[in-house]
C-alpha cells in the first residue's frame, strides 16, 4: 500500500522531534502522492529523514496527528491492542480502575480518543477524523482486554457532542456503540456514592481529573465550614461532608448540576450538612461578603475561562475576579483552594494571578501544596494540550 509523504519545513517540527504529537498546516513544505482526510500518511524531515506516521486532515490546522515514530509500523489491530493494553496496564498500576479515564488522546499515544470508564460503562469522546476509522475497534479491544482481567463491560456510550467536531469537519455525535442500556451509573470515589448520567452530563458525564484533589480537600476540611464554588455535581462539597465538615454550601449557575448535586448529598446521607443552591458565582461571593459570612473553606473550581491563546487576558481578569472575592470570604488562617482546567493559563500564569488577587484583596498565602490532574489523566511532557488541570491549596492570612 502507498501512502502520501509530508515533508517538513526546514527548522520546524521542533514539538514533533522533541516528543509531541501534532503538526501544524504552517509546518509543512510539500506533500506528495494521493491522500483522503482522516488517511494514514508518512512523516519525513525535511532532508528526507523518516519522523513516523500519522493521518491527515486538511480541514484542521494540525494538519497530522501521529500515531507512531516508527515509519514502518502498519497501523493494525495488533498495534492498537498493545496501545490498549499499554494504557490499562498503566492504569491498573497507579488509580482505582473502578472510574478512571482509560484512553487519554494522545497522552497514550492515541491522538483524539478519550474514554472514561464509569464502572461497567465506557464512554467514548472521538475529536479527530483519523480516529473515526480505529475508533470502534480500540473499543472492542478495550473491552476484551479488561475482561482478561474479569472487568466486564455492559454498555459503550458515545459522547462526540464538543464542537471540536466541527473543525475537524466531523458531525456531533451522541448514543450507543451497541446494544443500549440505561444511561444513568453509580459510582463510588474516595467513599462518597454519586449518580452520574452518561447522556446528560457535562463532557462525558463526571469529571474524574480532580479525583485525588478532591481526596487531598477532605483531611483539610474536617470540622470546617465550608464553601464550595462551581460546585457542578456538587464534587468538592460531597467530599468535604464525608470528611465530617459542620457545613457545606454548594454554588452553581445550572438548575440541573444543582438538583444532581442535591440528589448525591441524600444518597451519601449528607442533606443535613451539605447543601445547594443556584447562583451565579460572581455575583453571590459579594452579596455573602456584604452580609458578612466568612468560612473556614473556600474551593474555587471554574469552567475553562479560555479555550484559545487568544482569549488568554480575557481569562487572566476572570481568574483574578474569582479570586478575589473568593479570598475576601477565607477567615483569617482559612484555606483557598484554586484552580484551572485551562490548559492556555498556564501554572506560572496561574500563579501569578492568584498572587495579583491576593494583593487586591490584602490577604497573605502561604501555600500548602500544589496538584494538577489524577495520574489517569498522564501529562506526556512535550504534548502541552495534555497538561492542562492546576490546582492551589493556601492557607489565608490577613495582613497585620
Amino acid at each position: 500500500m502507498s501512502y502520501a509523504v509530508v515533508t517538513l519545513k526546514k527548522g520546524e517540527g521542533r514539538t514533533l522531534k522533541a516528543g509531541g504529537a501534532w503538526i501544524f498546516d504552517n509546518e509543512i513544505e510539500s506533500i506528495t502522492g494521493g491522500f483522503d482526510n482522516g488517511s494514514l500518511v508518512l512523516v519525513h524531515d525535511f532532508d528526507g529523514y523518516p519522523m513516523g506516521r500519522g493521518f491527515i486532515n486538511q480541514n484542521s490546522k494540525i494538519r497530522v496527528r501521529m500515531m507512531t515514530r516508527n515509519i514502518h509500523q502498519e497501523i493494525d489491530e495488533s498495534f492498537l491492542r498493545m496501545r490498549v493494553k499499554n494504557a490499562w496496564e498503566y492504569r491498573k498500576t497507579i488509580v482505582d480502575t473502578s472510574s478512571c479515564r482509560l484512553i487519554f488522546g494522545e497522552a497514550d499515544f492515541l491522538p483524539g480518543l478519550t474514554v472514561d470508564k464509569y464502572e461497567d460503562v465506557l464512554v467514548v469522546e472521538c475529536l479527530a477524523l483519523g480516529m473515526e476509522a480505529f475508533k470502534e475497534t480500540i473499543v472492542n479491544l478495550l473491552k476484551e482486554v479488561l475482561a482478561e482481567d474479569g472487568v466486564i463491560i455492559r454498555g459503550v456510550f458515545e459522547r462526540s457532542d464538543a464542537n471540536e467536531r466541527k473543525k475537524e469537519g466531523l458531525p456531533k455525535v451522541k448514543g450507543w456503540i451497541g446494544e443500549p442500556y440505561k444511561t444513568e451509573v453509580e459510582i463510588v470515589e474516595n467513599g462518597v456514592h454519586y449518580l452520574v448520567d452518561v447522556e446528560n452530563g457535562q463532557k462525558t458525564g463526571f469529571f474524574l481529573d480532580q479525583k485525588y484533589n478532591r481526596l487531598a480537600m477532605q483531611r483539610i476540611c474536617k470540622g470546617k465550614r465550608v464553601l464550595d464554588c462551581f460546585t457542578h455535581m456538587g464534587t468538592f462539597a460531597l467530599n468535604a461532608g464525608i470528611a465530617g465538615a459542620t457545613e457545606v454550601t454548594g454554588l452553581d449557575i445550572s438548575d440541573y448540576a444543582v438538583s444532581q448535586a442535591t440528589e448525591n448529598a441524600k444518597r451519601n446521607g449528607l442533606e443535613d450538612r451539605v447543601t445547594f443552591r443556584c447562583a451565579n458565582v460572581f455575583d453571590e461571593l459579594p452579596r455573602l461578603a456584604e452580609a458578612g459570612e466568612k468560612y473556614d473553606v473556600v474551593i474555587l473550581d471554574p469552567p475553562a475561562f479560555t479555550k484559545s491563546r487568544q482569549a488568554t487576558k480575557n481569562a487572566i481578569k476572570g481568574y483574578r475576579e474569582i479570586n478575589i472575592k473568593g479570598l475576601k470570604l477565607v477567615k483569617d488562617g482559612g484555606y483557598l483552594a484554586t484552580c484551572s482546567c485551562s490548559h492556555f493559563m498556564t501554572q506560572e500564569l496561574l500563579a501569578k494571578t492568584v498572587r495579583e488577587a491576593a494583593r487586591s484583596a490584602h490577604k497573605r498565602l502561604r501555600q500548602v501544596e500544589f496538584r494538577t490532574q489524577s495520574p489517569d489523566h498522564p501529562i506526556l511532557w512535550a504534548a502541552d494540550e495534555s497538561y492542562y488541570l492546576k490546582f492551589f491549596i493556601f492557607q489565608v492570612v490577613d495582613e497585620k
